[in-house]
């Protein structure tokens, strides 16, 4: 091994043994269970397959019941443990920005009926390419996104959504807190570019960009194909009588004939999607309207500007037909750099996906069927620690590939690959939890006595509303108007 490399692999265990550590100090409840099971589900064999076989794993040494009341009644300083990831090295793109990607994946659970705070999920491809709507607890999960193609991100923040809750309004609060711990740990400086926040189109991106409007990061965001925008107002005539109009003449995303010119048109050849053309207008916002999240807004409603970029490409890597994806960027006056820097940034985002399908199909995120969404929140931050602890460890990490798998790069390995080599990577890095107390298990409920309080059953709230879900009426054979707001 060489001096170079000998002090490379020093300098990430000190970083790994740092942050556990850290996070060990987060655990202010049943500490050692808590810490213990994550262990075990980093150096477990295979996916995680349920939360009790967690415990025949040699990392975890204590029972499966320390297992579950770890779960059920253990404790985690969520403040710290965010403070804690805000801390860790980020990745960064080529001029040193951040690169913020925030979506929403649903831990579902159809079945629960004892569960509360279930919210109808909006689900893809279930059945027969149908969007059926499936109880569950939505999470908006925040990640900062690497540089090129990879299956790698860093969770930094993690929020479950309640019912009743205001998407665009909780995740701007989100953003605000977490940019806030970043600019604290030194992350962001002053002067250094500002964050880019890239978001899908369920959010709202100029609603987004309004509630950030004070903080130094800029919004990118996919709109529907359906959306309706107005040009800036033009410029007053003197000597006119009647009321100045706010908004200018419509840019609608279905009429080319109402795009004109654009002010930004750049042509690249990429190597997975052919040939990819960009193009701009500068200054476009939509017309907004007493609606949905702009409802409690009793002054005047604002413009909220932006540069409008549509992106086409000659084909798809899986064969499928391309459709053009239109972008919102909070910024105007955008160049030539910036149209590229943007549309490859969106592409970025779904490396988050790569995140979430690893949190559910071998971390075991969805696995254990929780009850109460205290312990959902506190399962969730056990896998966000996890990853980041595999994170860390993956410049050290062997490859330890089955013998039907190709060669990869010590730097291009994935994360199930490193968490096959974090059972030899643990014993180098720190670990504060104590062993085990003996003790024995506690009578239980007398033998024959049957359980005389049932259950509480909770009903399944409907995403927006406060009240419950109503059933659904025949759909109504109106036309939708076009959306403008």
């Amino acid at each position: 091994m060489s001096l170079l490399h000998r002090d490379v692999r020093r300098e990430v265990l000190a970083q790994l043994s740092s942050f556990r550590g850290q996070f060990y100090a987060c655990l202010t409840a049943r500490s050692d269970a808590l810490f213990e099971l994550v262990d075990a589900v980093l150096c477990g064999d295979g996916p995680v397959r349920s939360l009790v076989g967690l415990s025949l794993v040699g990392e975890h040494r204590r029972g499966h019941g320390g297992l579950y009341q770890a779960v059920s009644r253990g404790r985690i300083d969520e403040d710290r443990l965010r403070r804690a990831l805000a801390a860790v090295p980020l990745p960064r793109a080529c001029d040193g920005r951040l690169i913020l990607a925030v979506d929403v994946t649903c831990w579902l659970r159809p079945n629960a009926h004892t569960s509360p705070q279930r919210i109808l999920c909006h689900t893809c491809g279930r059945g027969k390419d149908q969007h059926i709507p499936v109880p569950g607890w939505p999470y908006s999960i925040v990640c900062a996104l690497e540089p090129g193609r990879s299956s790698w991100t860093a969770p930094l923040d993690a929020l479950r959504l309640a019912p009743g809750d205001d998407t665009a309004t909780v995740t701007a609060r989100q953003l605000r807190d977490l940019i806030e711990r970043l600019i604290t740990a030194r992350q962001w400086r002053p002067g250094d570019p500002d964050v880019l926040i890239v978001a899908d189109a369920g959010y709202g991106a100029p609603r987004l960009a309004f509630l950030l409007n004070d903080m130094p990061v800029q919004v990118l965001s996919r709109m529907r194909s359906d959306r309706v925008l107005r040009r800036a107002a033009p410029f007053r005539q003197p000597h006119t009588q009647g009321r100045p109009p706010r908004h200018g003449g419509e840019f609608v995303f279905g009429q080319p004939d109402t795009w004109g010119t654009p002010d930004v048109e750049t042509v690249t050849d990429t190597r997975h999607y052919g040939t990819a053309i960009a193009r701009s207008w500068n200054r476009l916002h939509p017309r907004l309207t007493h609606h949905s999240s702009w409802a409690s807004t009793d002054d005047t409603l604002p413009i909220v500007e932006g540069t409008v970029i549509r992106l086409d490409i000659d084909h798809l890597p899986s064969g499928a037909t391309p459709k053009p994806v239109w972008l919102w960027w909070s910024g105007t006056d955008a160049g030539a750099t910036d149209i590229d820097r943007l549309w490859r940034a969106y592409l970025r985002r779904f490396d988050i996906e790569h995140t979430f399908r690893l949190f559910k199909q071998t971390l075991g995120w969805t696995t254990p069927k929780i009850r109460t969404p205290e312990a959902a929140d506190r399962w969730t931050w056990l896998i966000l620690a996890a990853y980041t602890q595999l994170r860390l460890a993956r410049l050290v990490a062997a490859d330890l590939r089955h013998l039907w798998e190709k060669p990869s790069p010590s730097d291009r390995l994935t994360p199930a690959r490193v968490r096959r080599d974090f059972r030899h990577i643990r014993p180098q890095a720190a670990c504060p939890a104590q062993a085990p107390k003996p003790s024995r298990p506690g009578p239980g409920r007398p033998p024959g006595q049957k359980n005389t309080r049932p259950t509480q059953r909770h009903v399944v709230h409907t995403p927006g509303r406060t009240q419950p879900a109503k059933r659904q009426t025949a759909k109504s054979a109106t036309p939708k108007p076009r959306r403008t707001g």
